[in-house]
């Protein structure tokens, strides 16, 4: 990837660099051709007009030591011919060459000048300039003269010269930004690879006979790189997913195994209750509430593992329309369930009417065990003549339900840890395992939602629900 990388943005940079170097390179060229035909079109001009009035005063001294002066200062042939084409005054040209012939007979015959051709470094060594003497009526002759280009072309050469050396200066700080931008983009890459490949190196192999995800590399391809990344990530992913099934399997496996045994010393503690003597009736049941405690315990800790289980992973919920209910049916529903049992308590449990479905993107059942926790909290730790409000909230894209009461409330410093697991309150009285709400706050995570625990004013506690709409997911 990294040679891939470097090869585009050397590229790129090479292009941008011709983009700007060559028309540079034509445009000092032109200019510099330009200059010379101009400068000696002027001169074959002046010379024109000295030929035309040598004829009209039949003297033609002056224009020869214009012309001889010319040749010895510049080291420029000129040629000049009469209406006849003789010569009348030659400084060094060559009258057969074939070049001032035809230059002769297009000026003589008044054409227009050709375009010279552009300068180059290697180009021709000279350049002829032609200008006919007298008007476009009557041409009395011609110039000609042999331009020296030795001087524009090393004018040129120099520039190009300097172009070049520009570009490759150009050409050599791209490339040292691409290399320092493919070592910045590839390092984190390098880095992340090299991690990711310890971390799967360290991670147990897969279990015989499981089913290996479909690779993304082999899928989408991409650079070497990228596929050494993508090829541990799957590997990760893999042993990963596997160890996470051997968990759950774990505490399933452990949770069934250690049922049976819970049950049968049930059964001989209560065989054993006739035979307990007087004294020591107290430890007995004290031993079988441990036993309850323990089982209650065992039965949490399997709740909380599958709580914990990614929704994805979830396979209990597979029939079309499970993945989804109506909150406000579900807290009627609850409110059925605990009346009576708030009324036992001494309290009382308000559920505020509600015309408008509210629909959240959980399976009935999995948000009655979130609420069920706070609201058995309530009756066991609110105190007598608390008021409990059941109110489900909506708002675009997400559905909150709260469980809310006006009792004796939580110290502001334990709040913060109610959803730890096995934590309990100061003011929570015997039995409890301190799994409740942890249970459901990973019941809330795993769907996308989150539980909070928020004191209320003046005293009491809130538990909150907010969880993704049916709409939404």
């Amino acid at each position: 990837m990294r040679r891939r990388l470097l090869v585009a943005l050397t590229l790129f940079a090479a292009i941008a660099v011709l983009a700007f170097a060559v028309p540079l390179s034509l445009t000092v060229a032109t200019s510099r051709t330009q200059q010379l035909v101009l400068a000696r079109s002027g001169d074959a001009d002046r010379f024109a007009t000295l030929a035309d009035n040598a004829v009209t005063a039949g003297d033609s001294r002056a224009l020869a030591d214009e012309v001889l002066r010319y040749h010895e200062l510049y080291g420029e042939n000129v040629l000049v011919v009469d209406a006849r084409g003789a010569t009348t005054v030659n400084a060094g040209a060559d009258v057969n060459d074939r070049d001032v012939e035809a230059a002769v007979a297009a000026a003589r015959r008044n054409q227009r000048p050709h375009a010279a051709d552009k300068l180059t470094p290697w180009g021709a060594p000279t350049m002829l300039v032609a200008r006919p003497v007298g008007t476009g009526v009557q041409v009395n002759g011609a110039v000609v003269i042999e331009a020296s280009t030795a001087r524009a072309r090393g004018d040129i050469a120099r520039a190009w010269a300097v172009i070049v050396l520009g570009g490759v200066v150009a050409m050599a700080l791209f490339v040292l930004l691409a290399v320092t931008i493919g070592r910045w983009v590839l390092r984190p890459l390098a880095a992340l690879s090299q991690g990711v490949a310890e971390l799967t190196a360290t991670l147990p192999k897969p279990r015989a006979g499981t089913i290996a995800p479909v690779s993304i590399a082999g899928r989408y391809g991409g650079p070497p790189e990228m596929r050494a990344l993508v090829e541990s990530f799957d590997a990760m992913a893999l042993a990963v997913a596997d160890s996470a099934d051997a968990q759950r399997q774990l505490v399933a496996d452990t949770a069934h195994a250690m049922r049976n045994p819970l049950a049968a010393l049930t059964i001989r503690l209560d065989s054993l209750e006739p035979a307990i003597p007087a004294g020591a009736a107290s430890t007995f049941r004290g031993a079988g509430a441990e036993v309850d405690r323990l089982t209650a315990l065992l039965d949490g800790l399997l709740s909380l593992a599958v709580a914990e289980t990614p929704a994805a992973f979830d396979m209990t919920h597979t029939a079309e329309g499970d993945d989804q209910c109506d909150a406000v049916q579900v807290a009627a529903d609850r409110f059925d369930a605990w009346c009576s049992a708030f009324e036992a308590a001494g309290q009382r449990l308000r559920v505020p009417p509600m015309t408008e479905r509210a629909d959240v993107a959980v399976p009935a059942d999995v948000l009655a065990q979130m609420l069920d926790v706070p609201l058995s909290n309530a009756t066991r730790y609110a105190g007598a003549g608390a008021h409990v409000d059941l109110v489900v909230a909506t708002e675009p894209g997400w559905v909150t339900v709260t469980v809310r009461d006006d009792g004796i409330g939580v110290p502001p410093d334990e709040i913060d840890k109610l959803t730890t697991r096995f934590f309990r309150g100061s003011s929570a009285g015997s039995g409890g395992s301190g799994l409740g709400l942890p249970i459901a706050a990973a019941l809330a995570q795993a769907r996308g939602g989150v539980l909070t625990v928020v004191a209320t004013r003046p005293h009491g506690l809130a538990v909150s629900v907010r969880l993704p709409a049916a709409e939404a997911r």
